[in-house]
């Protein structure tokens, strides 16, 4: 959180710290928007009452967040986010400004949605048995938004790409697409979080291109890529299945027959390209649930409580 706080306006930086220890490690998500209560969540919604954000707090978040510098961060600006150290995006919100049709720009910004890049290691240990069998089977993660899909995603690209010799699994070629800076939260090109030493990672990337550009240039064995859903996807999908790579993807989702709707993921479906499908949710009380199926769709694990 030191990445975080270094951001942040001085009276909200002091509102955060204030915090017990135990929900400083459970924040998910810190939402600021201007004339509004500071929002926090953990899983649960809560406001920090009674600060209130000003122009002025919103204004210096913005300049620390682009160095005083608007013109650098233009693309970033373009795409709604901002992907600081230690892998930590911060969505944002305004008035957009178009240009034949395409956003240009994003001006006058009134909220901050920064988004918390926990590594949690070692939290797909327990999955491995279902995911590798003398390879890595192409795995599926369905979940809603704070679910913990990339979080477990991160995790599985960190184990193919060092290696785990208790499971005999070997360090292999690991590309990953990180279209919006999640998976690795990278910085300059450069990953902030933790990966084995086979790892090459497309930073801001399209999917479907990312994808092909790997295949052409850097001979992964597995490629890792999150919220897959457009129609050039699941082609990109079906191009390094047929080039024989294997794939650890994550996509929105309730269930796997929420995803089946999809005409675009259907084709991919119909094929039986993936083998494992882990579905992810929320329990009642705010922990995270987690079950394996095959490639039917039948469950082979009972479901338990897993980090998020």
């Amino acid at each position: 959180m030191q990445s975080i706080y270094s951001f942040l306006p001085p009276k909200l930086s002091e509102l955060l710290q204030d915090l017990t220890p135990e929900m400083i490690e459970r924040i998910e998500e810190i939402r600021i928007r201007i004339n509004r209560p500071v929002e926090v969540s953990d899983g649960r919604d809560y406001m920090l009452l009674p600060y209130i954000v000003d122009e002025e707090a919103a204004s210096q978040l913005l300049n620390q967040l682009t160095r005083f510098s608007m013109y650098t961060m233009e693309e970033e600006l373009k795409r709604g986010y901002i992907t600081i150290e230690g892998g930590h995006r911060i969505g944002l919100a305004g008035k957009v400004i178009l240009d034949k049709g395409s956003v240009k720009a994003i001006i006058h910004i009134s909220s901050f949605n920064i988004r918390i890049a926990k590594e949690k290691l070692g939290c797909s240990v327990h999955l491995l048995p279902y995911l590798y069998r003398n390879s890595w089977q192409n795995t599926m993660i369905i979940g809603p938004p704070q679910t913990g899909k990339t979080t477990l995603l991160r995790d599985l690209a960190r184990i193919a790409s060092q290696g785990m010799e208790e499971c005999r699994i070997p360090a292999i070629k690991t590309g990953i697409v990180d279209e919006r800076s999640e998976i690795a939260g990278s910085v300059r090109g450069v990953p902030q979080l933790q990966f084995g030493p086979r790892v090459d990672v497309l930073d801001a990337c399209p999917k479907a291109e990312g994808m092909m550009m790997l295949i052409r240039s850097m001979s992964p064995e597995i490629i890792v890529a999150d919220e897959i859903g457009r129609a050039e996807d699941a082609a990109a999908v079906l191009e390094a299945v047929n080039a024989g790579i294997q794939l650890l993807i994550t996509i929105h989702g309730h269930s796997l027959e929420d995803v089946l709707k999809r005409p675009t993921i259907r084709a991919i479906m119909e094929l039986q390209v993936f083998s494992r499908f882990i579905l992810l949710g929320r329990t009642r009380n705010g922990g995270f649930s987690c079950k394996v199926l095959d490639e039917k769709g039948a469950e082979i694990t009972m479901e338990r409580s897993v980090p998020g």
